[in-house]
């Protein structure tokens, strides 16, 4: 089957939220390549986005979480605005804890974690970062949707 794997854009600061998302999920980058890796005379990269990240990715469970700095050539994403949510599906309530307080950390809690009305154990809010995440915990699931 298929995976789905979220790709975020970033205004300059993918790298510190990445470290703080390798905080919270633990593993290893996958990748990191910087603007800078890719220039070349076809393709010149302006000295103050050098070291902006042009792909990072941080493997989580069997996906992988993925993003880039949006060159200033670009325009400016808007991340409060962005309205997508990643959905994390936890295998224990503990673990879904350990996600929602970790991530949420600094941030703004949209629906504080707990049981919901729909029987799984479920929150939502957005990270410093300004990305929206949801967390959840469905017995009947355990993780595997």
């Amino acid at each position: 089957m298929a995976l789905i794997n979220p790709y975020i854009n970033f205004n300059g600061n993918a790298e510190e939220a990445f470290h703080f998302y390798k905080s919270v999920f633990g593993g290893e980058f996958a990748t990191i390549m910087r603007f800078k890796d890719i220039s070349c005379d076809d393709n010149p990269i302006a000295e103050h986005e050098a070291n902006k990240i042009m792909h990072i990715a941080l493997p989580i469970g069997n996906n992988i979480l993925m993003a880039n700095d949006v060159p200033e050539s670009m325009g400016r994403v808007s991340e409060n605005e962005n309205r997508s949510k990643i959905s994390v599906s936890a295998e224990t309530r503990e673990e879904a804890d350990r996600i929602f307080n970790g991530l949420s950390h600094g941030g703004a809690i949209e629906c504080p974690i707990g049981d919901s009305p729909w029987g799984s154990y479920f929150g939502m809010f957005r990270d410093k970062y300004g990305i929206e995440w949801m967390v959840d915990y469905d017995p009947k699931y355990k993780g595997k949707i």
